[in-house]
Parts: structure tokens; sequence; C-alpha cells
């Protein structure tokens, strides 16, 4: 028998929604501030999913400038209908305030690799857009309603509305099918017709430690919706040993060998931070919130999770999937986690993404004849605005990143080096500047914890010797600790004794109302003093320790 291990798309993968093109499968997740927004992998197998779209790779589908940390792309629904992939998503632009608030827009392709047309503006105020196309032939829209409400009366209502796409328009009718259950943070709702029934997914509980997939049914779209005996088909809240915490956000699909799964997201805390009290679990999951998969049974005409409610590191694989002896060990093989990047090629890595805006010529440029990645100086790591950064996601608790950069600075207002990144608030960064003072190059490092700056090796800098024109910096992360190393010919490295908090760069830590990402490794270079000064990057290279 076939297993699939889970997660199935490591690193910060949320919000996970499947569909299927009769025997490909896609599974799209949420991108929020980085940019190109919406990731959408594919698979026939349900074991092997790889990157194949990025749909949203123009600022006329995503205008995220000067949006706060955790707003732009939330939750995007995928579906395949008429010949035609529909994406609807939001675009978040107050995450802070007393309630949130963006637009929704949909989007169209032909194939799942685009071209994708430009967005319709969906007018209707909430989030988690979901598109259900009946048999009827009419299509739906679904959401979670938001505005200002006072706190004792929450919103946790789900909408529906009629979509007539001729038109590019909504019904003025609204009707709430969905008022939550006693978990309350109501969200994420799809809509599945099988056999005589409406069957409405939502996420409750909240995208943490307590979430969890509440399912309901009804013979109208409309409602009314009754609640499934279990109320919650998969939720982590009484399983704190489980190594695959914060389960919910589900997406389910009938395959075409007749079986039905359901993708979800969920966060897996390291070892060493976690806390259990009560039968409550506390951790830190860096990785951020990751995608994993179950199979799902129908009894009595409800939806379960196969052996539970409970997560599973593995799950039984479809009675499609046939993997040749090649294909397998080519899964096996620990070198396919290896991500190297030469910058040898005409167009950026998809891996890499960038923060609030596309990589375009302000931002950096591939030089291809020397097989470099040039970033020009902007926006420093604190800035909401156009930042020349470029982020590789962590996909591992214990991995080396590492790169070569020459970068010859004119002042005190211009860096360039390699940080761990989570958010404006949040990142360690390791890099070479110039001191003035001192009349020569050096290596420090700034952490920015929760706001508030730390600054190393500025007392006694590490001095780059003259005649060193490309630096190299690596930053190792082993479970909770972090820490840099440098060297000056490449062979030759030297450690940094001063060690980080890995488990710092997460949801759990970081703190406020809307969090919702994972740390990367970003190269990065700044200029404040604007006189246009570039950053070389040689290679890159992110091996994990397996």
């Amino acid at each position: 028998m076939e297993m699939i291990n889970n997660p199935i798309l490591k690193g910060f993968n949320p919000d996970p929604v499947i569909c299927n093109k009769g025997e490909d499968y896609y599974i799209a997740t949420s991108t929020f501030e980085w940019f190109p927004g919406v990731r959408i992998f594919h698979s026939t197998d349900f074991q092997e999913w790889n990157l194949v779209a990025q749909p949203l790779n123009r600022v006329s589908q995503l205008d995220m400038n000067g949006i706060p940390d955790s707003g732009g792309v939330w939750a995007p629904c995928l579906t395949y209908s008429d010949g035609l992939f529909w994406l609807v998503y939001s675009n978040v632009k107050s995450v802070d305030s007393p309630w949130k608030s963006g637009d929704n827009f949909l989007v169209t392709a032909e194939n799942i690799e685009g071209p994708w047309s430009e967005p319709i503006k969906l007018k209707f105020g909430g989030f988690d857009p979901s598109l259900f196309h009946d048999e009827s032939g009419k299509k739906f829209i679904t959401y979670r309603q938001w505005g200002p409400r006072h706190h004792s009366n929450p919103h946790n209502n789900i909408i529906i509305q009629e979509y007539f796409h001729n038109e590019q328009r909504l019904s003025t009718d609204r009707k709430v099918i969905f008022g939550g259950t006693e978990r309350k943070l109501t969200e994420a709702p799809h809509l599945y017709k099988v056999d005589d029934f409406y069957y409405l997914l939502v996420a409750e509980g909240g995208t943490l430690y307590e979430h969890a997939v509440t399912v309901l049914r009804s013979k109208s779209v409309f409602g009314p919706f009754e609640l499934h005996p279990d109320e919650t088909i998969l939720t982590t809240i009484d399983s704190p040993e489980a190594p695959l915490q914060k389960a919910g956000h589900g997406s389910m699909i009938k395959t075409h060998s007749n079986e039905w799964y359901m993708v979800f997201l969920v966060g897996r805390p390291i070892a060493d931070t976690i806390k259990i009290q009560n039968n409550k679990i506390s951790g830190y999951c860096p990785l951020g919130r990751e995608t994993a998969i179950d199979k799902i049974e129908w009894r009595n005409g409800w939806p379960y999770v196969v052996g539970g409610s409970h997560t599973k590191l593995q799950i039984e694989a479809p009675i499609f999937t046939q993997l040749s002896a090649n294909k397998s060990a080519h899964k096996t093989e620990p070198l396919s986690e290896v991500f190297i990047d030469n910058f040898d090629k005409d167009s950026l890595n998809p891996e890499w993404q960038t923060l609030r805006v596309p990589f375009c010529t302000k931002m950096g440029a591939l030089t291809n004849t020397k097989s470099h990645l040039r970033l020009f100086g902007q926006e420093p790591l604190v800035s909401q605005f156009p930042q020349s950064t470029v982020g590789h996601r962590w996909k591992h608790f214990d991995f080396d990143a590492k790169t070569k950069v020459s970068f010859s600075p004119n002042n005190e207002q211009q860096n360039a080096g390699i940080a761990c990144y989570y958010n404006t608030k949040n990142w360690v960064y390791c890099f070479v500047e110039l001191d003035e003072s001192l009349g020569t190059r050096c290596l420090r490092i700034i952490q920015v914890d929760r706001g508030e700056a730390t600054y190393y090796f500025y007392e006694q800098p590490i001095k780059i010797p003259d005649s060193v024109s490309y630096i190299s910096l690596k930053v190792s992360v082993c479970g909770s600790a972090l820490m840099f190393e440098y060297s000056f010919d490449d062979v030759t490295w030297q450690g940094i004794e001063v060690v980080f908090d890995a488990w710092k760069l997460s949801d759990d830590y970081v703190k406020g109302k809307g969090f919702f990402t994972g740390a990367f490794v970003c190269l990065h270079c700044s200029d404040q003093s604007c006189e246009g000064v570039f950053a070389d990057f040689h290679h890159f290279e992110y091996v994990p320790h397996l």
C-alpha cells in the first residue's frame, strides 16, 4: 500500500484549496504580503506536488504597495468549471485596526500556467471568498462577513450571494447561511454538492491550536443547514501529542477513482519549545502554516476523516497511484529538498518571492554573463514599501543557507547581506556595510525583535580586508537556534559567536491581530541615501540537514 507523508507542502503554504481537471490535481495556497500572489501546485498522485503557477503576477491584479504585515492575499479559492480555472482571492489592506478591511477579486484562465485575466472586483465586505459552481449552472460566492461590530456580537456569519459572470456582478440579495458554533471565528467556507445534499465546510476556532473543520449540510444551497453529528471532523485541540497541530481550513475533493480526500493547514512546533499543560499544547512554528492531506469516508450521508479526527504523519494514497521504481527512488533522494540557484537563468526562480511588489528593474537584475543576482538598494527591512528583498521559505527545522556577495558601499546608509525574516518587526540580518570612521567595510548584525532593535559588532566590528571582493555568508538553523558564519575566501569559515532564537520567527511569538506567514531566508540590499548602490549575489544554496 502506497502512503503519503504529511505535510505535503512544507514551509509557509497555508489555507489550501484543492481542485482537479481530469486526472490533474491542483492546490492553491495563500501568500499574504509576498509577491507573486497565490502559489498553485500540481500533482497526479497526491504525493509529489510541484509549483506550476503563481497567477497574480501583475500589479493590476494585486496592488500591495504599503500594505501591513500579513495583509495581502488571504485564502484563495481555485476551481475548474466551464473550461476555465477560476481563482477568487482577497487583498487585505488593514490588519491592526478594530476590524480588518480589503477587496475581493476574481481572475480566470484557460490553462493553469496562464495567462490569467485582469481581475473582476467582487463587491462585498468580507474575506475568504469561495466560488461554487452548482449543477444547475448557477454560481455562488460564499464568504465570511466583516465590519464594525461590538466585541460582544462579533462577525461569525457566513454569507452567500449568487454571482452572474456574464454581467460580472453579485446579486444584491445576501443571505446568512451559518452563524458559527461556540468555537466562533468562523471562516473559510466551501460548498459541495453530494447526492441530495449541499455540504458546507468552514474553519472555526481561529488558526492556532484550537483550529477545526466544521461541517454542515442542507437540501438547499440557501439552507437551513444542520450541523454534522460530531460538529467538527478535524481538530487537534484534544491531541496535544500530535506532531501536526493547528489543523483546520479544509477543502475536499472527489478523485477520478471515486475516493474523497481533504487538504488542510497544519503547524509543526519545534520539539524543544513544546509545553503541554492541562491537556493543552503551546509551541513555536517558524515554518509557518503548512499543507497536509487526509482521506475522507462517508457514513450515513456525512463525511468523516478516516481513522479519526486527529492528524496523521502518513495516510493511505489513492488507489490510482502507481509509482514506478524509478519514481520511488527519486522521491527518497535527500538532494531533492536541496535548493541551489546560480542565478544563470533569464528570470528569477519561482521559489523566490519578493515583498509586496514584483521583481523589477528598480529592484534588481539577473546578469546572465556573470551568473549574478544584482539587487539595487531600496527601502530597509523595516519598510512596508518597495524593498530589494528576495526570500526563500524555511522548509525544515535544520538547514544551512549560504550566499556570496560583492558589495562596495559608499556610506553608512547602505548595506547588503543575508537575513532571516518573518515580517518588518521581526528579523535577524547579517550584512556588509561601510564604517566611515574606520574607512573600511565591516560585517555586522542587527536583530529586530517585536520592533526593538539590538546591534551587534558595532563597538568591535568584523573588518573586511580591502583585497576581498566576495564575502561568503552562511546562516545555520538548528531547531530553536540560529547562527551566522562568514568566509573571506569561501573555504575557511569563521563562526559568529552569537546565538539567536529561531523560534521567534513564528506566528506564535509575533503578537498582534493577525500574523499568518512564516520564516524566510532573504537576500537584501538597502540604500537610504538613494545613491543607486547595488550588491551582486553570486549564488544561493539551501541545504537541509536530513
